[in-house]
């Protein structure tokens, strides 16, 4: 790391500093970041958040959630690269690769209930789940595909914040994109309003201070070309905010 580099994480950790509360233990989470590279510039795909949520209102962010039960169970279309699992199960406590396979599984189902795109193949057979947010890829035939993802980066909400995480982000590209849901976004939904912006653009909007490191580490790979470069994972010590690169 250079010493531009070196001032620019110093600068984000300042900005990612603890707050106060009873500390929680982090719930397993994954984040899907869209890319659309068919034009000249790349694009990412934004949520805006309701205004009303008293979790980041009013903020853009990828879509994403928690890890949920009926995960584990879909079976996909294909499985996590060799490089995506590997990196996955760095620096886990009683890994396996059915939890990195259902959290990678849980970013597919989340982008789905957020903004109608499911990310998957057509396939005769379908999805076999009897769990409602999993309905979309059983009506419409849809297997989602895991070799389509690539894991670029994992983050811990501090101690001592209201709701804590440790968040997987996953990268896919608009072309991955097996078939859309209509008429999921609007004025009382999670996300009110979808854009695919530059990434320029996108640092002008409000954002998590977490989504604009992540943006830049994006920004820096599509720039170089390095998509599979290690991943960073950014966790809190005493003393301020760490970054590890998982390779």
């Amino acid at each position: 790391m250079n010493e531009t580099e070196r001032q620019l994480h110093e600068r984000e950790r300042a900005k990612l500093g603890p707050g106060t509360g009873v500390s929680l233990k982090p719930k397993d989470a994954a984040t899907l970041i869209l890319i659309d590279r068919s034009g000249k510039l790349p694009r990412v795909l934004m949520g805006k958040r309701h205004h009303a949520h008293k979790f980041m209102p009013g903020k853009y962010v990828f879509p994403g959630g928690r890890l949920d039960a009926a995960d584990r169970a879909i079976k996909p279309f294909d499985d996590l690269g060799e490089i995506c699992a590997r990196r996955l199960a760095q620096n886990v406590v009683k890994w396996s690769a059915g939890r990195g396979r259902a959290l990678a599984l849980a970013s597919i189902r989340e982008t789905a209930e957020e903004t109608g795109l499911l990310i998957g193949k057509e396939d005769a057979n379908g999805v076999t789940s009897k769990a409602d947010a999993w309905s979309p890829f059983v009506s419409k035939k849809i297997r989602p595909s895991l070799s389509a993802l690539t894991f670029v980066a994992r983050a811990i909400t501090p101690p001592k914040r209201p709701k804590r995480f440790d968040t997987r982000f996953f990268l896919a590209d608009r072309a991955d994109i097996g078939a859309e849901i209509p008429g999921i976004v609007g004025t009382e939904t999670e996300l009110v309003s979808l854009d695919w912006l530059t990434f320029d653009d996108a640092q002008e909007v409000e954002l998590p201070n977490i989504t604009k490191v992540v943006l830049r580490e994006i920004a820096d790979r599509l720039k170089t070309g390095e998509m599979t470069r290690p991943a960073p994972f950014y966790f809190y010590r005493p003393g301020g905010f760490q970054r590890k690169l998982l390779d």
